[in-house]
C-alpha cells in the first residue's frame, strides 16, 4: 500500500490538524535513499493504523512547506503531534529508527 501525498495546499488540514500523531516523509523521486525508505514506511503505515498517519510529500513540489520547516536534505521524517514537530530524522536509519521516532509520537 502506497503512503498518501500531501502537498503545499493540504499539509495544515492532512498534518498539522490531524488527530493521531503523523510522520511525514520529506523525498524526492530522484532520491536513491528515499527509494530505500519507501517500503519500510508503508510497513510501518500498516503496523501502526489506527494509532499513527504516515504520509510523504515530494520537496520538488512542495518547496513551500519544506522551506518552512528547514528541511535541507532527504531523506528527511518529521514527527507531528498535535500540530507540534516532536521528532526529527535526517537521512536513511533504517527501521529501528524510525520506530523510535514513531514511539515519541505514541507514548
Amino acid at each position: 500500500m502506497a503512503l498518501n501525498k500531501v502537498t503545499d495546499s493540504s499539509f495544515d488540514q492532512d498534518v498539522l490538524k490531524n488527530s493521531l500523531p503523523v510522520l511525514v516523509d520529506f523525498y524526492a523521486d530522484w532520491c536513491g535513499p528515499c527509494k530505500m525508505a519507501e517500503p519500510i514506511l508503508e510497513e510501518l503505515s500498516e503496523n501502526y493504523k489506527g494509532k499513527l498517519v504516515l504520509v510523504k510529500i515530494n520537496v520538488d513540489e512542495n518547496q513551500i512547506t519544506s522551506g518552512k520547516l528547514g528541511v535541507m536534505s532527504i531523506p528527511t521524517t518529521i514527527l507531528f503531534k498535535d500540530g507540534v514537530e516532536i521528532g526529527r530524522q535526517i537521512g536513511f536509519g533504517g527501521k529501528q529508527s524510525f520506530e523510535d521516532l514513531i514511539k515519541k509520537g505514541l507514548s
